[in-house]
């Protein structure tokens, strides 16, 4: 009578790797106003009858609760099950060696992907629970670290992550949904990672971010588009890509790309537009985008290209092209990775296009245009390398969004109409609404120490 046939006391840690690996990636892939608003940050997309989060209001439908709430409760703490269960597990195991090497990597790959939502929540909020999260019978109300020693703790797990690999052994099969348990592919992935986090922090500390940087360089980035780290989907409703999810099966009409985007494509005569977004008029070859941060009628505009809206559509964390462009920024920055500027930005640029399937005589075109070519093209490197990465990281909006924060360009501006008379375009989340009822004392810590909660406030590496 007392035994419970139908809910589970126990489970596998497989299972619970699978779930927090799906709903993490679902979160950067999702366009749905009440979780993911970063391609409207990025000013990608623009709004069509309800505006409200192209001007910046974050609180009516509390989107900083929903991006705290699915990294810590949904993803980092099934993460953190089922690493306790495989240590459990390795505690008591007696099989053949190599089992114990599986068990290993698979606890590699677990701190990497943990490592890789924290660094979101540091990018995105600033100073976050991190040494005392997770803890609920000891830390039920856990203290906001420093985002800088974040930051370098992360590194550190990282580095040792990656190391503790064994490429010759397998992780977690078919359990895995991003990389199939390929460990080699995953140290990639975390020193890419690695790379992209010390690039990060130059502006802040460039001993350390050039010590960082090259290390991972040196175990080895990822170099092609294979190496890219995505999660298909699935053809079945319950797996399905979100933004199908959001865009197709809800039959809802809510998203357009914004002017800003389709302006500065429309500038370059850019050959990714025709798989950005579909022409307007239809069977003109032209293209028109919505006014960001106003009510815009959907028939008066270009679409979003349906190749995004496929069901299967990959999910995507990193690719090729990005840790071009952070070589690039890295030559730029004195770091010695090799290679010219010149060089790692026509690749990450040419990555980009041969990822959405432009035609080669294309991409020789784009590239040899005087406003494209990186010693024609206008402004300060910061500005070159910006807006290519801008264009480049279309539909990974969070990645854009950073990379506006990080390099200032695009001249990305606020709409003349923002919630509470915002000035400029966000640089960070508000804290969550419910840490003042559940966390008070050390919300307010961190609050003080940040001088306000204020969207416009910059995160630590913020520094221009």
């Amino acid at each position: 009578m007392n035994q419970d046939t139908k809910n589970p006391t126990i489970t596998s840690p497989d299972y619970l790797f699978t779930n927090a690996e799906k709903v993490m990636v679902d979160q950067v892939t999702s366009t749905s106003v009440n979780f993911n608003v970063f391609r409207l940050y990025a000013q990608h997309w623009a709004e069509v009858q309800y505006p409200q989060e192209t001007q910046y209001d974050l609180t009516g439908r509390r989107i900083p609760d929903n991006h705290w709430a699915t990294y810590y409760r949904d993803v980092l703490r099934d993460y953190k099950e089922a690493k306790n269960l495989l240590i459990q597990e390795k505690a008591s195991y007696t099989g053949a060696p190599e089992g114990l090497v599986v068990i290993d990597n698979k606890i590699a790959i677990i701190d990497i992907l943990s490592s890789y939502c924290y660094n979101i929540l540091v990018d995105t909020f600033g100073d976050v629970p991190y040494t005392e999260a997770l803890d609920i019978d000891g830390h039920p109300q856990p203290k906001y670290d420093d985002a800088q020693t974040v930051y370098k703790s992360l590194i550190t797990v990282l580095t040792q992550a990656s190391h503790k690999l064994d490429k010759s052994v397998g992780s977690f099969g078919d359990a895995d949904l991003i990389y199939g348990g390929n460990t080699a592919k995953w140290a990639k992935f975390a020193n890419s990672l690695r790379f992209r986090m010390a690039i990060t922090m130059d502006d802040v500390d460039h001993t350390y971010a050039s010590t960082e940087a090259l290390a991972a360089q040196a175990d080895g980035l990822i170099l092609t588009s294979a190496d890219g780290t995505y999660m298909p989907y699935a053809t079945n409703t319950t797996n399905n890509n979100p933004l199908y999810l959001d865009l197709v099966a809800s039959g809802r009409d809510d998203f357009i790309p914004a002017n800003t985007f389709v302006n500065k494509l429309n500038a370059l005569s850019d050959p990714r537009r025709a798989k950005y977004f579909t022409e307007y008029p239809e069977g003109s070859g032209q293209y028109k985008g919505g006014v960001y941060g106003t009510v815009n009628i959907y028939g008066d505009f270009s679409h979003i290209t349906p190749t995004i809206k496929d069901p299967v559509y990959p999910g995507v964390l990193f690719t090729y092209s990005e840790v071009e462009f952070l070589l690039a920024e890295a030559v730029e920055r004195g770091i010695a990775v090799g290679g010219t500027a010149e060089s790692h930005y026509n690749a990450a640029i040419t990555a980009s296009l041969q990822d959405w399937g432009v035609a080669a005589g294309d991409i020789a075109t784009y590239l040899a245009r005087t406003d494209v070519a990186y010693a024609t093209a206008t402004g300060t490197w910061q500005q070159k390398i910006g807006e290519q990465a801008w264009i480049a990281y279309y539909n990974r909006g969070f990645e854009a969004w950073t990379s506006y924060r990080r390099l200032d360009f695009p001249a990305l501006v606020a709409p003349p109409v923002t919630f509470g008379d915002i000035t400029e375009v966000p640089k960070r989340y508000s804290y969550p609404g419910i840490e003042q009822t559940l966390n008070a004392a050390n919300l307010e810590a961190a609050v003080a120490k940040l001088g306000n909660n204020n969207v416009t406030t910059k995160i630590f590496w913020d520094k221009h």
